[in-house]
């Protein structure tokens, strides 16, 4: 039945944030800008620590991973929607636009469950910070990072083939900014109960399931941390997790919200308001917050700021 009535659909129409013109450039111009910055940040971040021996650490290890989802993640949505703003025609092809919902949810789940390594990773660091070597080793962290990006892929491959198998009929017009999972199961012409169901269970598992995860190795890190004798040493060991906290923060407090009661959710503005939150401001400010809240990376900042400053002058004196 999804197979016949899916002929009846080739191709999408995304209302987006504005049918306005003058508003549509004016967003134009204000999301390519924090596209660029985004794309910027998340590079120089995976470039540093590339350059910086110092840096080749489990934690900027996972660090590297984590920027290359988020720029990943906003070039699965920020491009089109760029493209959107000046078309007059807001089409997206059928396959395009179960591509981009691929691609945005795979990725998403991706970073859910990399953020919970991250706090496993810290929670070694601050709690057994004498065997933290012999624990995260290099296959460790190959294997934890290859699990964050399979399972993310693997959730969206099975929600992506579900929801393009419901039965379109002749509703094309998407009310959100992308192709976003429910804001396109919404179309469909049948009692979606059960996709909304199953979007519950696999959010609880994918979101809920890393979240708690996360909260525990934190109670577990703050327990520690309240044991150290010293000022000094807390502020150390607070200062190792604060970059990570907020990140953590961030990145779930949005998508919990959206997705972890698709019945009571918010409006459709509400949803597209909290999607490009997610799609553009978090990615941005992931690489800004691990660069001004974390001593290691401004130090090697400035370390490859002064190397670049000496290499200038020589060229310019010879």
């Amino acid at each position: 039945m999804g197979i016949d009535n899916q002929t009846w659909v080739r191709q999408f129409i995304l209302l987006g944030l504005s049918s306005d013109q003058d508003i549509q450039v004016t967003l134009f111009v204000l999301f390519l800008v924090m596209y660029l910055v985004t794309v910027l940040g998340n590079f120089l971040i995976v470039l540093l620590i590339r350059l910086d021996s110092q840096l080749h650490t489990p934690m900027y290890f996972f660090l590297t991973n984590l920027s290359l989802v988020d720029v990943s993640y906003a070039t699965s949505i920020v491009p089109q929607m760029l493209v959107h703003f000046l078309a007059k025609q807001k089409v997206i092809p059928l396959l395009s636009c179960a591509a981009q919902l691929f691609f945005s949810l795979a990725l998403g789940g991706i970073e859910f469950v990399l953020l919970a390594v991250m706090a496993y990773d810290r929670y070694v660091a601050v709690c057994d910070p004498l065997r933290y070597s012999a624990i995260m080793h290099g296959g460790l962290c190959t294997r934890l990072a290859i699990t964050s990006w399979v399972s993310g892929s693997i959730n969206s491959l099975m929600h992506t083939t579900i929801t393009f198998q419901l039965p379109m009929c002749s509703n094309k017009i998407i009310d959100h900014i992308s192709c976003e999972i429910l804001a396109v199961v919404r179309l469909a012409c049948m009692d979606t109960s059960s996709n909304e169901v199953t979007i519950m269970v696999s959010s609880i598992v994918l979101l809920m399931t890393p979240f708690c995860l996360v909260l525990l190795s934190y109670i577990r890190i703050i327990s520690t941390i309240l044991k150290i004798q010293s000022t000094e040493g807390r502020k150390k060991a607070f200062h190792t997790c604060a970059s990570h906290l907020m990140v953590v923060a961030l990145c779930y407090g949005m998508a919990i919200f959206i997705y972890i009661q698709p019945r009571s959710s918010p409006s459709v503005l509400q949803e597209k308001m909290i999607s490009l939150f997610y799609a553009i401001l978090t990615p941005m400010l992931n690489p800004m917050i691990y660069s001004l809240r974390n001593k290691e990376v401004k130090g090697a900042w400035q370390k490859l700021l002064g190397k670049f400053s000496g290499l200038t002058f020589k060229l310019a004196a010879s």
